[in-house]
């Protein structure tokens, strides 16, 4: 674990995997829920989290230095449904690297529950973790110019849904008609890090 000091009130703390960072992170709201971290925000990302609005970033960094990086917590917290129609025009191409069927795709995808690690992209679009390294799958080649809101995607370790129509290179497995994404909602994004998250099939896939 590396402790970077971030201006005069954060800090970046770096770990080595995704795993780490999920781990860290639903430690540090923890404590924060306890009262024993008082910190203004937790924001985790692929392998860092970074604190802001530390009473004591000096205190804090000689501490969390010193210590190893918890053990991820069991998951706790309702489980957020996301419809989804398994139709996206990469489907075949997915199906083809899992070395399965379509439908089989679809079975495998829907039935994994999933965490949101973090959030980045675009406003309310969240990288989902749980399918196994052997489901990885690449990036398209060629990037799209445009992808539909609502599209249900993969790349990496990751499924995301794209919360509005924007440019992407995910492989493109399905669509969803959840709102991912609404400033008149409170929260507006639908997804937040370590939320729980099931695709549930509608309609034929």
């Amino acid at each position: 674990m590396r402790v970077l000091p971030v201006g005069d009130r954060a800090l970046l703390v770096e770990v080595s995997s995704g795993d780490e960072a999920q781990a860290l992170h639903a430690e540090l709201v923890r404590r924060r829920a306890e009262g024993s971290l008082t910190v203004r925000e937790i924001v985790p990302a692929a392998r860092t989290v970074l604190l802001d609005g530390l009473d004591d970033p000096v205190r804090l960094a000689s501490e969390l230095t010193a210590t190893e990086v918890p053990v991820a917590p069991p998951r706790t917290g309702e489980v957020v449904e996301l419809p989804v129609r398994y139709d996206g025009p990469d489907l075949a191409d997915v199906a083809a690297l899992w070395g399965m069927s379509e439908p089989e795709v679809a079975r495998v995808h829907a039935g994994t529950e999933f965490l949101v690690a973090f959030c980045g992209f675009a406003p309310g679009f969240g990288y989902l973790t749980g399918l196994p390294p052997h489901l990885h799958v690449p990036r398209r080649t060629t990037p799209r110019t445009a992808v539909p809101a609502g599209s249900v995607a993969l790349a990496g370790p990751y499924t995301g849904v794209y919360p509005h129509a924007s440019p992407g290179g995910w492989q493109l497995i399905g669509t969803t008609g959840a709102v991912l994404w609404d400033h008149a909602r409170v929260p507006a994004a639908l997804l937040s890090p370590g939320t729980r998250v099931r695709f549930v099939p509608v309609g034929p896939s």
